[in-house]
């Protein structure tokens, strides 16, 4: 049998070692908190760029076609190939046009001999009608004669230079130098004149790119830049992984279309290299030169719900907070924000992939490697090489 003393100090140690069970399982079930790389969002100047979308156009297209009717004797060049301004690219049957004009230098030659008797005839006849030995009526009909033979000497000459014109068209040349298209026609196929269509040529030196700007931003971004000021413009191809070529901005237009409250601009891009080619989609980014300040964080830091834009922000307890903003330019790995943060603010870097809104966290403190000055080295990169490719 237990004594009474016994029993009371059995129980106390009974409790005491559930206490301690229940404590270390209570420590065992704490969560542990997620860790994350969390940094405070800095503020710099940057230059605003704008972009827009556009179709590549060569400054000049040709669709050729000859300038007589005939039959395609030979096709003189490579489809594909770049061809020179004068350059040989289809002869047609020649032998006609080679006909007509031995027939009417034949006709001038008649004609010449028939005008210069017609002139010593008349001479001869105002000598006399001096003597009274012929008749007024005379003299007038020879000099008529000779202002006919005349007349018809001159429409000879027209004519016979039209055939010489006909003769030299029967050899379709490039009027200008560029890429030509494949042949539509081939040898031994008839072309009329100002009709068939041969192929096409279009300039490749240089490309455009035509592009509107919606009238609230040129009056606040733009209203006082002229085509003079050449304003650096960045392209960037469709799929295209290459450095932004740069041009600039080379045509504005005289008004504001009244439909579209749009106005039309152009920039020119040199393309020695032949990389750009007419028709191509692609980016077009301007901008006016002037700083901002702007908050700037890293793309991969934005999450995406449904149609807004938004960042996780660390509040002082350490816990995510849901936060909507508006987002500004790219720059590289880094955008700007419009709205919806400010200087300083602690963010989750890599967005929500494994965290939510309301999760306590633990923070890893992080410094986001920015450059010196993103907007300085935007706009002296884009100074570089525009000048470099004017050169």
């Amino acid at each position: 049998m237990f004594k009474p003393t016994r029993l009371v100090t059995l129980i106390s140690a009974l409790l005491l070692l559930s206490a301690c069970g229940g404590s270390e399982q209570a420590i065992t079930n704490a969560p542990q908190l997620q860790p994350i790389d969390v940094a405070a969002t800095p503020q710099i100047n940057v230059a605003d760029w704008h972009t827009y979308t556009t179709r590549l156009s060569s400054p000049n297209e040709v669709a050729l076609r000859a300038r007589v009717t005939g039959v395609v004797r030979s096709v003189n060049f490579r489809e594909g190939d770049t061809v020179e301004r004068g350059e040989v690219l289809f002869e047609l049957d020649d032998r006609t046009f080679l006909a007509d004009v031995a027939s009417l230098a034949a006709q001038v030659t008649r004609a010449e001999a028939a005008l210069s008797q017609a002139k010593s005839e008349s001479a001869r006849a105002l000598r006399l009608s001096k003597q009274k030995a012929i008749s007024t009526e005379e003299v007038d009909a020879r000099v008529s004669l000779t202002a006919q033979r005349q007349a018809e000497l001159d429409a000879l000459r027209a004519s016979f230079k039209s055939a010489q014109l006909n003769l030299e068209f029967s050899k379709v040349t490039a009027p200008i130098s560029g890429k030509i298209s494949f042949a539509e026609v081939t040898q031994g196929n008839t072309i009329r004149a100002n009709d068939t269509l041969l192929t096409t040529i279009v300039a490749t030196d240089k490309m455009y790119a035509y592009f509107d700007i919606d009238e609230r931003t040129w009056n606040s971004q733009f209203a006082t830049v002229t085509d003079t000021d050449k304003l650096p413009v960045k392209l960037e191809l469709l799929g295209s992984q290459a450095q932004p070529i740069i041009g600039q901005l080379d045509f504005i237009d005289n008004a504001i279309d009244n439909h579209s409250g749009t106005l039309k601009v152009r920039a020119s891009f040199d393309n020695k290299n032949g990389l750009l080619r007419p028709g191509s989609f692609a980016r077009v980014s301007l901008s006016s030169g002037e700083l901002n300040n702007r908050v700037i964080i890293p793309d991969k830091a934005v999450g995406t719900d449904l149609k807004n834009r938004f960042v996780l922000v660390v509040n002082d307890a350490n816990t995510l907070e849901y936060r909507l903003i508006t987002l500004g330019n790219r720059y590289g790995e880094f955008r700007a924000i419009e709205s919806g943060l400010s200087a300083g603010e602690r963010i989750a870097v890599n967005g929500p992939a494994r965290v939510g809104p309301g999760m306590p966290i633990s923070p890893n403190n992080v410094t986001l490697t920015l450059p010196e000055s993103i907007s300085a080295q935007v706009v002296a990169m884009t100074e570089i090489e525009s000048t470099q490719g004017l050169n």
